[in-house]
């Protein structure tokens, strides 16, 4: 997938005044989980197939992903709608090549049914050129 969260990670802050330092090993946990955490966070649901709303606030240049697996022949229907013009996308990975089965650039909202061709993780994502608040639904799996 891409690689991209679609939740906004805890930052970690130092301990507070008074309190001891974690000790060499808790550090190195507390170091393994801010490289994991991100990979975790854009890892696709398993939804069960079952509806799900979603919301996600972007900055400039940010980028919100929605990612589950579909079959070959199986659809999802979408709805989403954003507060400033961003650009929208449905694609999958196969290697280092992209695929975009869907695109729309510089939508303030969107919607329809998508069917996969194939068996894929497939990405619902949105770019945003300025701040924008993108929510939305996914429909059960059909």
């Amino acid at each position: 997938m891409g690689g991209h969260p679609s939740t906004t990670a805890r930052r970690l802050t130092p301990c507070g005044i008074g309190h001891p330092l974690p000790s060499a090993p808790m550090r190195l946990s507390i170091l393994a989980l801010a490289f994991i955490a991100p990979a975790v966070l854009a890892a696709s649901p398993d939804d069960g197939g079952k509806a799900r709303a979603f919301s996600h606030t972007l900055k400039p240049g940010g980028v919100a992903e929605e990612c589950l697996r579909l079959e070959a022949g199986r659809s999802r229907r979408f709805e989403w709608a954003s507060d400033s013009p961003v650009d929208f996308n449905i694609h999958f990975h196969q290697g280092d090549k992209v695929t975009y089965p869907v695109k729309a650039n510089g939508r303030a909202k969107g919607g329809g049914r998508f069917t996969a061709a194939a068996g894929e993780d497939y990405c619902w994502m949105w770019t945003a050129k300025a701040a924008a608040t993108v929510t939305g639904k996914l429909g059960p799996e059909e």
